[in-house]
This record gives C-alpha cells, sequence and structure tokens, in this order.
C-alpha cells in the first residue's frame, strides 16, 4: 500500500497560516507506514430507516471506493458503513476515528472473512463505555500474521457525517497523542491566559468591553473543548445529553458576545450608524437561536447554528476593514484579528459541510485562528488603552499649550504678589507658604521664627525722605539676607538657579526669616555675630544710618503650629521690652497681651476691677528685736475666679494692657480703708503697697496720691510704697523723679526684691528709700548655703551703713530666723508667721495674745 504524508494545499496564506502554527508549537508531526496509516477505503450509505446486517453489508453491490483521504458527507441523515483492509500484521493494532462528535460507532473486526470483534460506541452512551477512555474513539484489537483482517465500521449520526480514521501502532499512537494533548493544553492556556489578563483588567478598570472580550474568548474555549472532546472527557463525562446541548449552545454563545464585544469595542453606536444596527440584528438572531437549541434535534439545531456562524463571522470580518477605512483607530488590530478568526471558522465550517477534505488545517482552522484573535485582540485593547491616555495627552498638551500665555501672565501676576517690589524679597505670603510647608513635611523638628524690625526708619525717612530711605532698604534687606544666609541651621525662603532668599520683607520695615532652632541653637556665638551684623549701621553714601533694629523669636511647635501665628508671635517678642532692652527676645505666651486668652483675661479683669470682685489679703513683718507685728503688706488677690491666677499675673497682665494704673489706684484706696479698720481694731501698723514701675512713668501719679493723702491725714507716714530694684533700673531717671516727688508728700519708700536684679550702689543711694527686703532667693537656703550668708550679712551690713533698716523675705523656719536675727537684720516676712490672709482672718491671728500692740510681742 502506497505511504501518504499529512499535506495540505501549497497556497501562500496556508503556508503562512502552517508557519505560524508550527512557530506556537501547534505542528502535527509525520509518521510512517509501519507506525499508522489512513487506509484504502470504500464506504456503503444506506437510508436510516433501513437496517443492514454485516452480512448484508458485505454482500451489497453498492459499494465505492472513496476518493478522498478521509470520509466526510457533511449532513446526512444516512447510516454509512465502512470498511477496508489491515495491513502490517505486526504493528498496526488500533484504530482511530478522529471525530468524537458521532453518535454511535459499531466497530467490526473480520478475520477472514469471519466477525472476530464487536464494540459499539458513540457520544450518545457515557464516556467510561468507551473501550479507551480518549477523546477520539479509538478501537484496539490484535492480530496473527496468519490471518487476513478487514475492518467494518457502521456510523450513525445527526450531526455532520465526518468519519476520519487512522490506523495505528498503539505505542505510537499515545506517543503522539501525548504530543497533541501538549499542543491543545498550549492552546487552552493561551485562551484562559487571554480570559484572565482581561478579567483583572477589567476589576481594575471596571471598563465593560473586557468583560464581553471574556465572554466572547470564553465561548470559543468552551466550543472548541466541545468540537475535540475534552468537555465531554473531563467535565461531564456522565451526561452525553448535556455534552450534545452545550456542542450546539457553543456557536452561539461564543458568536452573541463576539458581536456585542465587536460593537462596544468598535464604538459602531457612534462611528458607523448601518453596521451598528445590522451587529444589533445579527446579535438579536444569535440569541434566538441560542434559545432554539433547547427545542430542536440536534441534527436541526446543528446545521442551523453552523449556518448562522457562517454570515456572523463574515460580518465580524468585514466590520474590521470598514471601519478602518472610515479611520477608526482600533479598527486595525481587530480587522487582522478577526480576519484569521473568521478564516478559521470559515473554513471549520465549510469542513463540517463536506466542502473541505479533511486534513490538519480544516481539522484545527478554528482553534488556530481563535488562538491568534485572543493574542492580536489582547494587544488591540491594549492599544486601547495606550490610545485613549494618548488621546487624554494630546488633550491636555493642546490645553496647556491654549493657556500657556495666559499662565506666563498669571506666574508675573504672581511672581509680583508674592515680591516686595522695593527690595525684590518675598513676601509675607512666601514666607507662610514655605513656613507651613516646611512644617507639613517634617512635623517632629524646630524651626525658629525670627523678625527684624527697624525701628528708627521712620525717622530716617523724616530725615533723608522717601527715595533715600527707600535705598537705604534695599541695602538693609541685602545686607540681612547675607547675615541671615551666613547664619548656622538658616533655611532658604526662596529657592532657583538665579537667586537664594534666605529672608522675607513683611512690610516697609519688618523682615523675617527661618532657622532650624536645634541646629543654630548649638551655636551661641554665631547667633551674637549675626545679632551684631543686624544690628550694624547700614552705610549709605558715606553715611553710617544706624535703623535700630530689634529681633523678635517664635519657635515651632512650641509656641504655634502654623505660619500665621509663629510670624504675630514673633512681632509681638519682638515689640517686648526685652528685645528693646538687648535687641532680642524671644515670645512668652505669660507677656502677650494679644492672645484670645489673655484678651478675654483682660476683659475679665476690667469687670472685677468694676465689680470689686478683687480684694487684698495681708501678711504681716515682725520686729527680730522686739518680737512685734511692725507693718503688714498688702497683696493682690482674685479669690472669685474659678481658676487660680497668681498675684504677679494679675499686675503683669494690668501692665501689658493699661489696667495698671486703675488698679494701682484701686489698691491705694482700699489700703487706706483697711488701715482706718486697723486703726479701729487697736492695730496701728504701717502698711507696704507694691508699686508698678509703669506707676512711676504716670506723670499726674505723685499728685493723685498727695490729693489722695490728704483725705486721711491719720495715716501719714505709715503707707509705705514698694519698688522693685529691677523696675527702676528700666528707667532710672523717671523712677528717681517720681520717688523723689512721693518722698516730698511723705510716702516712704521701700526697696523691693533686692538681690534679684541689677543696680548700681551709686543709684541706690540716691534712691529717697528708709527700707531694703532682701529677695526671697537669697533667704530660702540661708541655713543651708555659706554663700548665701555671705551675700546676706554684706547686704544688711551695707544697708545699715546707708540708714536702711533691712526686711528679710522668704522666711519658713526658726532656723532662718535665728541666723538672720544674729546677723542683725530688722525684720521679717514669711510663712513661719502665716500666709497672706483676708481681713478678718488676720484679725483673729492678730487678736490672739490679747494684748496690745505696743505691749504684746509673738511667742
Amino acid at each position: 500500500m502506497t505511504i501518504k504524508r499529512y499535506d495540505v494545499a501549497p497556497t501562500p496564506w496556508l503556508r503562512l497560516l502552517i508557519t505560524l502554527l508550527l512557530l506556537s508549537g501547534l505542528s502535527a508531526p509525520s509518521f510512517g507506514a509501519e507506525d499508522s496509516y489512513v487506509p484504502q477505503i470504500e464506504y456503503l450509505r444506506v437510508a436510516s430507516d433501513d437496517k443492514l446486517t454485516v452480512r448484508e453489508a458485505l454482500v451489497s453491490d453498492s459499494w465505492q471506493t472513496l476518493e478522498e483521504k478521509s470520509p466526510n458527507f457533511g449532513y446526512i441523515r444516512d447510516t454509512v458503513w465502512l470498511r477496508f483492509p489491515v495491513s502490517h500484521p505486526a504493528t498496526i493494532n488500533l484504530l482511530e476515528v478522529r471525530y468524537s462528535q458521532l453518535d454511535k460507532v459499531t466497530f467490526h473486526l473480520l478475520e477472514n472473512g469471519r466477525i472476530a470483534r464487536h464494540v459499539e460506541a458513540g457520544d450518545h452512551v457515557p464516556f467510561e463505555q468507551r473501550p479507551i477512555l480518549h477523546r477520539h474513539f479509538l478501537f484496539p484489537f490484535e492480530q496473527s500474521i496468519a490471518s487476513e483482517y478487514q475492518i467494518l465500521l457502521e456510523v450513525r449520526t445527526e450531526g455532520a457525517m465526518q468519519i476520519p480514521v487512522r490506523l495505528w501502532n498503539a505505542q505510537a499512537f499515545f506517543e503522539h497523542s501525548s504530543t497533541e494533548d501538549q499542543m491543545h493544553a498550549l492552546y487552552y492556556g493561551i485562551l484562559i491566559t487571554v480570559i484572565f489578563f482581561n478579567l483583572f483588567i477589567f476589576a481594575a478598570l471596571r471598563e465593560p468591553v473586557y468583560l464581553l472580550y471574556v465572554l466572547s474568548t470564553l465561548g470559543y474555549l468552551l466550543l472548541i473543548g466541545s468540537l475535540n472532546g475534552s468537555t465531554f472527557q473531563f467535565l461531564w463525562p456522565d451526561s452525553p445529553a448535556l455534552q450534545n446541548q452545550i456542542m450546539l449552545l457553543a456557536v452561539p454563545f461564543s458568536l452573541f458576545f463576539t458581536l456585542v464585544f465587536s460593537r462596544a469595542f468598535l464604538k459602531l453606536e457612534h462611528t458607523g450608524p448601518v453596521l451598528n444596527r445590522l451587529v444589533l440584528f445579527m446579535i438579536s438572531l444569535n440569541a434566538v437561536v441560542g434559545l432554539m437549541t433547547f427545542f430542536l434535534d440536534y441534527s436541526t439545531g446543528s446545521r442551523l447554528t453552523v449556518a448562522l456562524a457562517i454570515p456572523s463571522c463574515l460580518l465580524l470580518t468585514v466590520l474590521g476593514p470598514v471601519q478602518w477605512w472610515k479611520g477608526n483607530p482600533q479598527a486595525s488590530y481587530y480587522t487582522v484579528a478577526w480576519a484569521a478568526l473568521t478564516l478559521g471558522s470559515a473554513i471549520t465550517a465549510a469542513n463540517k459541510y463536506g466542502l473541505l477534505p479533511n486534513n490538519f488545517v480544516t481539522t484545527y482552522g478554528m482553534q488556530i485562528g481563535s488562538a491568534l484573535e485572543a493574542i492580536l485582540l489582547t494587544l488591540a485593547l491594549a492599544a486601547r488603552i495606550y490610545q485613549e491616555r494618548q488621546d487624554k495627552v494630546d488633550a491636555r498638551e493642546a490645553e496647556l499649550n491654549a493657556l500657556a500665555a495666559r499662565r506666563s501672565a498669571e506666574l508675573k501676576l504672581m511672581d509680583h504678589a508674592l515680591h516686595n517690589p522695593l527690595t525684590g524679597l518675598p513676601n509675607r505670603g512666601s514666607l507662610e507658604m514655605m513656613l507651613n510647608d516646611l512644617m507639613l513635611r517634617s512635623p517632629k523638628r524646630r524651626y525658629g521664627v525670627a523678625v527684624i524690625h527697624l525701628n528708627n526708619l521712620q525717622s530716617v525717612t523724616k530725615t533723608l525722605g522717601h527715595r533715600n530711605s527707600d535705598r537705604i532698604l534695599a541695602l538693609a534687606s541685602k545686607h540681612y539676607n547675607a547675615v541671615a544666609r551666613e547664619l548656622p541651621g538658616a533655611l532658604p525662603i526662596e529657592q532657583s538657579d538665579q537667586r537664594s532668599f534666605y529672608l522675607a520683607s513683611l512690610d516697609p520695615q519688618t523682615f523675617a526669616f527661618v532657622v532650624d532652632a536645634d541646629a543654630t541653637g548649638h551655636v551661641p556665638r554665631a547667633i551674637l555675630k549675626a545679632l551684631e551684623g543686624i544690628r550694624y549701621p547700614i552705610d549709605y553714601l558715606g553715611m553710617q544710618i544706624p535703623l535700630d533694629p530689634a529681633l523678635g523669636v517664635a519657635i515651632f511647635p512650641e509656641h504655634g503650629t502654623d505660619a500665621n501665628t509663629l510670624i504675630r508671635r514673633a512681632v509681638i517678642a519682638e515689640g517686648s521690652e526685652s528685645a528693646r532692652e538687648r535687641g532680642i527676645a524671644y515670645y512668652k505666651s505669660k507677656k502677650d497681651s494679644y492672645s484670645a486668652d489673655r484678651l478675654t483675661l483682660v476683659s475679665e479683669l476690667r469687670h472685677a476691677l468694676n465689680t470689686n470682685e478683687l480684694a487684698l489679703f495681708m501678711q504681716p513683718k515682725q520686729s527680730l528685736k522686739t518680737g512685734r507685728i511692725v507693718g503688714i503688706e498688702v497683696l493682690i488677690r482674685w479669690p472669685g475666679r474659678a481658676t487660680p491666677i497668681r498675684a504677679d499675673e494679675i499686675v503683669s497682665l494690668a501692665e501689658q494692657t493699661g489696667l495698671i494704673k486703675p488698679l494701682t489706684r484701686w489698691v491705694i484706696e482700699q489700703s487706706l480703708e483697711l488701715r482706718s479698720h486697723l486703726l479701729e481694731r487697736g492695730w496701728p501698723l504701717n502698711i507696704s503697697i507694691n508699686i508698678s514701675p509703669n506707676n512711676l512713668r504716670e506723670p499726674d501719679f505723685p499728685i493723685f496720691v498727695q490729693r489722695l493723702m490728704n483725705s486721711y491725714h491719720s495715716h501719714q507716714g505709715s503707707i509705705i510704697f514698694e519698688v522693685t530694684e529691677t523696675s527702676m533700673m528700666q528707667d532710672p531717671g523717671n523712677s528717681l523723679r517720681a520717688l523723689n516727688s512721693l518722698s516730698a508728700t511723705g510716702i516712704p519708700v521701700s526697696i523691693d526684691d533686692f538681690g534679684s536684679g541689677y543696680s548700681s550702689l551709686s543709684y541706690i543711694k540716691q534712691l529717697p528709700a528708709s527700707e531694703v527686703k532682701i529677695d526671697r532667693s537669697l533667704v530660702t537656703e540661708l541655713n543651708t548655703e555659706a554663700e548665701d550668708r555671705v551675700i546676706v550679712q554684706t547686704t544688711i551690713d551695707m544697708c545699715h551703713s546707708l540708714g536702711y533698716q533691712v526686711v528679710a523675705e522668704g522666711v519658713e523656719d526658726e532656723v532662718t530666723a535665728n541666723l538672720l536675727r544674729d546677723m542683725g537684720c530688722d525684720m521679717i516676712q514669711g510663712y513661719l508667721l502665716t500666709p497672706p490672709l483676708p481681713f478678718d482672718e488676720m484679725m483673729d491671728w492678730l487678736d490672739k495674745n490679747h494684748q496690745q500692740p505696743d505691749q504684746r510681742k509673738l511667742g
């Protein structure tokens, strides 16, 4: 017998298709005649109603020789008998029927004209009843060299009557089958990968077109699996009816979703209204046919679905070129992809109708086309994503180009809005943006905001004029920017390739810069050097122009957590007394009279003063020589307040807000009333009142005191004004004049908190004081600190030599009192006697001894 190879027609497109197939691993190896061959077949067609026995079929005179290599009769209802001899008895022992959609296949092995073996199989019986569990029909047999063998097949089916047979050596077949299974696995792997890839994209983008493509590819996967019998073998081997139903439904299912996908992918609703209506019609038709498969017999349903597949595939093929010609950018990939699938599907459909013979390409045309289609359409979807993003980018670029001129103008306006027009420095807006960004990016670091205020600029402007003042201001800004840049830890407010600014302009006479507080704090000498550089006069036209700058500093996050608060508090620090005295000051919340809490407190203090809610507590002074109570100091208290506030805080708040004037006058008036009550109770004691340095700067204060004392003649010389050493040194000249004026009216003066500040002995000597009160900081540890004892002893001796009496404050134990007595101290005051008490309790405390004040002593 002639050895025949598995060849295909040598057309150019077919050569290309087979080349792609070989590259993808879907090639089919050839085998020699000793391993397998296609026999020379004779066939007999019998009407389905005629029932022939084997003997009747063999003796029939209607047998015909098959011209093709493989029987393919298309959709017929006849029963087909095939017979062919078996050669090579030593090697051939297996018959393969490669088409798995045959309803009933009866295998007869004839040995020397007698039936030696009889086997029935088909896809209408459970899969496990096949002689060999394989997706194709396999019939094993054995041969003897001494006998002649012939195979007779009886085939009945309602579908396509194609019976591709081949005789095999069993071992060679399973080796070939293993390779073929790997090819199918590769094909299934491609489709499954495409399905999951696009499913993930759908999950990420939520675009329906990807889900439609997943369902379309799933339909083709189900269709190919049903055609080659894989679904029957692995998914529902016990349900041949389900296998047949799935086989009928797979074609309309896959085409339905393919058409829906194509319509969405090519956007036919907008790009091709006529094609869109045609596609909708085919979608509806496939849906109807899909439903009809549940009610039609297998033969009719199979014919109908295959008949509908051809125009559907042709329509899908036409869509691409038409849309491509119209300029649809998505149509190029689509055209190539669906051309491959449509060609493969058309070849398979034509093969089913018997128009094409059975060979590798006609048998696996749909698999080849769908694999290429799946890969190409996946690339098309990726290109679609790219194109959509590219369109967005192009649209954005066009928009940016359209806005370029306006943006340029806006940038210039922004530059002017963020910089001072005179100095070119960043303005307050730039500084706030930089600070907020800095605090947002590094919230755990500490930053310092320093404000420089030029106190003498207005005087310079009045002297030299605005034009010269502007030039001086420009020179000063450059100088301060250079000083700030050299400061360790300085941070640029604005930096570019052309310029770097470390200084910002808040207003015409105020600048600011920012530093890393930790870095700058480690180099105090650098701070002093920078302070000297800032204070240095500006050289202008040979003149040294002093601008008298003062610095205020606020720290993030201690003093504020936003730029506006930090700048505001740095300005408050710059305007403080400390900044005027030393040139630099740090923000202190206790001295901030502009905070919301302080403003509320000021309002409450003013109300308390007007409604007489404040009170005076009294603390006695005892003579160490006689043990008698010789005087009382009155101390301000705010007893009705829910949150207690110390006396020094009340005084500080009053000094900062201007309430110190009415507060001091109220204290003096109340003290005079209290002394009147003391006299009524038989206690002619002196009363000491603390006076603020602000009161000494009031021009009418001595006159007010003189008029008030004239109304209380019995208290002349018994009201003592206490003034702290530090407060007098803030304005020595005015303080001395005010104290001399008070002394002339008969008001004794006491120097309070002596030793806590700085003063010169020559200045102290000029004061009209009669008493000095040693600060509690020198008294508290007198019994343990030898240095304090030396200082206190020296102070007592010096004050006695100048004619002052000495009072020690803060005495809390008998040991300290005895030491002070031995040192020659005149009086003591402190918790050893009693804490400050209201008037009634102080009276009770004084009346405990039941003696007249000039006769009783504390014991």
